[in-house]
């Protein structure tokens, strides 16, 4: 078994010694980094998240497998993180109002930073005057990143949208989703700018829509 299979079953079981050190051997072994992230981390939460939604698995094994990935990701982040890099962009990502899920917002803003964006993370269930007020307070971000996981949260994304062409900022920035429940058509129902399936899509998007 490769060190990327021993890493992504031991992200499955939740343990987190063994994903520290796999990840770290992973690496040793010279496994690029982003192979690392996507194959031996990111994959196996995605599997779980399937099994989730099928009913084969629930909650606490997804929350000790999420807590796995994490250690995992504070290992590999360093060396995916270009400080160097002259800034692409400036952009603000959230968890929309009345969702607590951040793993796929946290994996996009990781690789946004790592492709040389500057990235303000305003974290889970946030307002939407709070990401108003976000953008207000600084007229270089150029994108807004909305994330929700639940049916029940996605609506507040639209109105998330609909509070910055109030307040007159809809034309300065570039507004982009992400998450389970939407899609492409969602996006382009309430207005958003764009849709991305998964983070690495999303950087790619990002760079697109600001020809970065």
């Amino acid at each position: 078994m490769s060190k990327l299979n021993e890493l992504a079953v031991a992200v499955e079981s939740g343990n987190v010694a063994d994903v520290v050190a796999l990840t770290k051997a992973a690496l040793e072994e010279g496994v690029a980094p982003l192979d690392v992230l996507n194959t031996g981390l990111v994959e196996p939460i995605n599997v779980l998240g399937e099994k989730f939604r099928l009913g084969q698995v629930y909650v606490p094994e997804l929350l000790v497998a999420s807590k796995a990935m994490k250690m995992g990701v504070e290992v590999v982040k360093p060396l995916l993180v270009d400080g160097g890099a002259e800034a692409k962009g400036k952009a603000i990502f959230a968890t929309v109002a009345g969702d607590m899920h951040d793993i796929g917002k946290n994996l996009v803003v990781l690789l946004l930073e790592s492709a040389g964006f500057e990235v303000t993370d305003l974290g889970m269930d946030v307002e939407v005057d709070d990401i108003v007020d976000a953008v207000q307070d600084d007229p270089d971000v150029q994108i807004v990143g909305l994330s929700a996981m639940l049916t029940t949260t996605m609506y507040a994304m639209k109105e998330t949208i609909e509070a910055l062409e109030e307040a007159g900022l809809r034309d300065k920035v570039k507004v982009i989703i992400g998450g389970a429940p939407v899609n492409a058509d969602f996006a382009s129902e309430i207005g958003a700018d764009g849709y991305s399936a998964n983070a690495p899509l999303a950087v790619e998007l990002a760079k697109k829509l600001l020809n970065a």
